[in-house]
């Protein structure tokens, strides 16, 4: 199998069509950031084979508000003409909102969650194969729409195989009801994993742009301090260190054995007691810091080479329910 590590597109200008680097295969996942605009009355992100006018669509999904609370339409679009709807509700992009889409290519469907949570899945009826484009049209804002392939597992010394899909593609599969087997749990339900924290991992490659990491977890509820830290040979290249007892989180760098200018502001997008989920984009000149499906944070990259960077660390008062890298 082949791995297509695709930069993202980034602010978009909306109707968008762009192009998927290698086609979709199993264990590829899209991940679209973007806003509803207020008073939307429907918007679409579409799978397509093609960007031509009339191409065919693997997955058409569709939020809509012309009734209350709003509800979402999947479909396929096949020579030329629309299959069964299905039909969900309510919907979970309200007006106005911002929004964390994800969608997973499956072996039998798409598994599709939203702001961190199982929403959906689409079974084929378009072999996925065959998709190489994503259109979104409609009333909405995009940030950004990066690409996750499943990579290859590589066993470093001293830390256990990194994987961000077992074999056939899969996450790890346990046993939850109400979530499709071969989803990955998301944070509300019970973890089958025990994340002993402080976490390591290593960042297989390094970073490059387009690579995302997802820390999900819970706030200690007399927490002080968490830290995540993205590591080279070094130093650190982001340490990310939210401070309850300040309220405020901070963004820093550790070079040449020194502590750079700290970053502050941008609120405090964490609770103790609380759940949440962080997501970390790297981009061509930033690191995006997502909390929730929230755009919350930038950090402009200080260290350049950003193959180097292959340490992920989470620290302090919190409990891990899952980490992809």
């Amino acid at each position: 199998m082949a791995f297509y590590p695709q930069e993202p597109f980034y602010n978009p200008m909306i109707p968008f069509n762009g192009s998927i680097h290698g086609r979709l295969q199993e264990g590829k996942s899209i991940i679209i950031s973007g806003r509803v605009l207020p008073g939307a009355n429907r918007f679409h992100v579409n799978l397509q084979c093609g960007s031509a006018a009339g191409a065919d669509v693997a997955l058409h999904f569709n939020p809509r508000y012309d009734a209350s609370p709003g509800y979402v339409v999947t479909n396929t679009f096949q020579h030329s003409r629309w299959g069964q709807e299905e039909r969900k509700h309510p919907t979970p992009f309200p007006q106005g909102s911002s929004f964390n889409l994800m969608i997973q290519v499956g072996r039998d469907s798409y598994k599709i969650a939203t702001n961190g949570s199982h929403f959906m899945e689409f079974r084929h009826r378009i072999h996925f194969a065959a998709v190489d484009t994503i259109r979104v049209d409609g009333m909405v804002e995009i940030s950004s729409i990066a690409f996750q392939s499943p990579q290859p597992c590589i066993p470093q010394p001293a830390y256990p195989p990194q994987c961000a899909f077992p074999p056939h593609g899969y996450p790890p599969q346990y046993a939850v009801p109400g979530v499709p087997a071969g989803y990955p749990v998301p944070s509300p339900y019970p973890p089958p994993v025990v994340y002993t924290v402080p976490y390591k991992s290593v960042i297989n490659g390094g970073l490059y742009p387009g690579r995302t990491i997802t820390i999900q977890g819970v706030i200690n509820g007399a927490a002080k301090r968490i830290a995540v830290n993205l590591r080279h040979r070094t130093g650190i290249a982001l340490h990310y260190n939210p401070r309850f007892d300040e309220n405020t989180v901070v963004r820093n760098s550790h070079m040449h054995e020194k502590w750079g200018s700290e970053e502050r502001g941008g609120g405090m997008p964490f609770h103790r007691g609380q759940q949440f989920m962080l997501t970390i984009v790297c981009s061509p000149q930033t690191y995006n810091v997502m909390v929730n499906g929230n755009q919350v944070h930038t950090f402009r990259h200080r260290h350049s080479n950003l193959k180097e960077i292959d340490m992920l660390e989470v620290d302090g008062d919190l409990t891990l329910n899952s980490v992809t890298v």
